[in-house]
């Protein structure tokens, strides 16, 4: 169980085992709560998730969702994604995005923020990046020789830019 609240990763629609093994490991190691919405394309008995993330998935807190909608109705998020008060406490709905233009560098994280990463081969949806594109956020590279980058990768790196922000 976590011992304070602090961002939450959730991944839409994750792919890759290995990936969401990696992420999980780094949830654990930071207390960070992980949301993986279905449809998976893994199982969580998958042998190469539980290999990534090493003897961790049992310390891991972590929550699937059937869709995008029940997870926004489980978590008590204003479907828009924007500040909402709860309590005395403020979240807010980031979406890290190569389509974005404007860099995670560029915002002020605020503990309880739910940090969205899409799929590895489809990102985001359509409709996600219809209803959120004020709240999309890009990780830049310099080359334009590449796509993107690993999702575990920009998980990590978003992730502790937020650290370094709120620590």
């Amino acid at each position: 169980m976590r011992s304070k609240n602090f961002l939450n990763i959730v991944l839409f629609e994750p792919e890759i085992p290995q990936n969401a093994g990696n992420i999980a490991r780094m949830c654990v190691a930071n207390d960070l709560k992980l949301h993986l919405i279905k449809p998976l394309g893994f199982k969580l008995d998958d042998k190469y998730l539980k290999r990534s993330a090493l003897d961790y998935w049992e310390y891991l807190e972590y929550a699937v969702h059937e869709n995008w909608e029940e997870f926004l109705e489980t978590e008590n998020l204003n479907p828009l994604g924007t500040n909402v008060e709860i309590g005395v406490r403020q979240q807010c709905l980031r979406f890290l995005s190569s389509k974005a233009t404007k860099s995670f560098w560029e915002v002020n994280y605020s503990t309880n923020d739910y940090l969205v990463f899409g799929s590895e081969t489809r990102g985001l949806s359509k409709e996600i990046h219809e209803n959120y594109h004020e709240q999309m956020l890009l990780v830049p590279m310099s080359s334009v020789n590449a796509r993107c980058l690993n999702l575990a990768s920009t998980v990590q790196t978003v992730y502790y830019e937020a650290f370094r922000q709120l620590n």
